[in-house]
């Protein structure tokens, strides 16, 4: 027989669950509150966000307070590094919820696994932002129009590094420069997209020249500002920008399912959803220290306290404190995922279910 720990899982079932993920998984299972309170637990779930990042706090919140296991669900995440692993993971009924980018709930049911948006965590995409090489800002390359008018030497254009062709950063950037005009035509048809990678290559190739532009998470923008070698050219943190460009909020980040996931126990997909709505009214009250020390020492210990209450404090303007993906946000997000992410154009009732959500807000 196996022995179970202290948190309700057994060492051949943490083993089984992170193999069955991929290799170089990280796993986190608790059945306590924050305060060290043992919680009754009626029914595990494993549940999926791509990095331990402020984007995330809700998952991580829901889990530090309690409130998974107030519902009766033991927890455990697994944190796979990348938001496309974590769309696999979802597919593959690996785990049965996942947070993260929403056209990843148009690419699988495009696929043939009907999949739903359940719940929206935020209003903008936190990666649309444009960060230029400083120099160039310098010598007056400082609106998005002029990667466009201001070629490289030799007259070859501009190039912009998204992590790779086909992210979510890539999708998201070939929007915003669209939107844009020079020369009688778009400023996206006038630069070379590149794929740049993780943090220390995006940043690496930014600062060394390689690339002229980047699309970045606020993480990036912290590091590149105050290393002295970037400056931000398109901010989404700005309302007016945000507007001139996508016109409505977007839903970037939500919880979704494959439907027969969601379908299949719907007290369990309510219990879910229920403890994320009441992660996200704590996280709305708080200061970012607060929100800190409930989870940054056991999920993002690595970072710098005071980076993480920066990026928490950037999340809490953008988050969607009610959780609720209206058809007009849907609508404004459409015109980015098709046909970049998408070729189908998916009406809102065949990818999107908030009844979830709308019963948690009467609980």
């Amino acid at each position: 027989m196996s022995t179970r720990d202290e948190r309700g899982l057994s060492r051949r079932e943490l083993f089984t669950r992170s193999a069955a993920a991929g290799l170089g998984l990280v796993v986190y299972a608790n059945t306590r509150t924050a305060f060290g309170q043992k919680k009754k637990v009626s029914k595990f779930i494993t549940v999926s966000h791509s990095v331990n990042t402020s984007v995330y706090a809700p998952h991580m919140v829901a889990e530090a307070m309690g409130f998974f296991a107030d519902e009766g669900l033991g927890v455990t995440f697994v944190v796979p590094g990348g938001g496309a692993r974590v769309a696999q993971l979802v597919a593959g009924r690996q785990v049965g919820y996942g947070l993260g980018d929403s056209a990843h709930v148009l690419k699988i049911s495009e696929r043939g696994k009907p999949t739903e948006m359940i719940l929206g965590t935020d209003t903008r995409c936190s990666y649309a932002n444009i960060m230029v090489r400083k120099e160039l800002w310098d010598q007056g390359l400082n609106t998005v129009e002029k990667l466009a008018t201001m070629k490289r030497p030799g007259g070859e254009p501009r190039i912009i590094a998204a992590t790779r062709i086909g992210s979510g950063t890539w999708v998201y950037g070939n929007y915003v420069l669209s939107q844009f005009h020079a020369n009688g035509k778009s400023v996206n048809d006038q630069v070379k997209w590149i794929g740049g990678g993780g943090t220390t290559t995006m940043l690496g190739g930014l600062k060394s020249g390689q690339f002229d532009a980047i699309m970045c998470v606020p993480e990036w923008i912290d590091a590149a500002v105050g290393g002295g070698y970037g400056t931000v050219l398109f901010d989404v943190s700005s309302r007016a920008a945000w507007d001139r460009v996508f016109g409505a909020n977007i839903p970037t980040t939500v919880g979704y399912a494959l439907k027969e996931t969601a379908n299949e126990d719907e007290k369990v997909t309510q219990a879910y959803v229920t403890a994320m709505y009441r992660a996200m009214q704590w996280i709305k009250g708080r200061t970012p220290g607060e929100i800190y020390e409930k989870i940054g020492p056991k999920f993002m210990a690595e970072f710098k306290r005071e980076d993480v209450e920066k990026t928490l404090k950037y999340y809490q303007n953008i988050f969607n404190y009610d959780l609720i993906v209206t058809p007009k946000d849907f609508a404004a997000g459409k015109k980015v995922w098709v046909p970049r992410a998408t070729k189908k154009d998916w009406a809102y009732d065949e990818v999107v279910d908030m009844r979830f959500v709308k019963q948690a807000m009467k609980a």
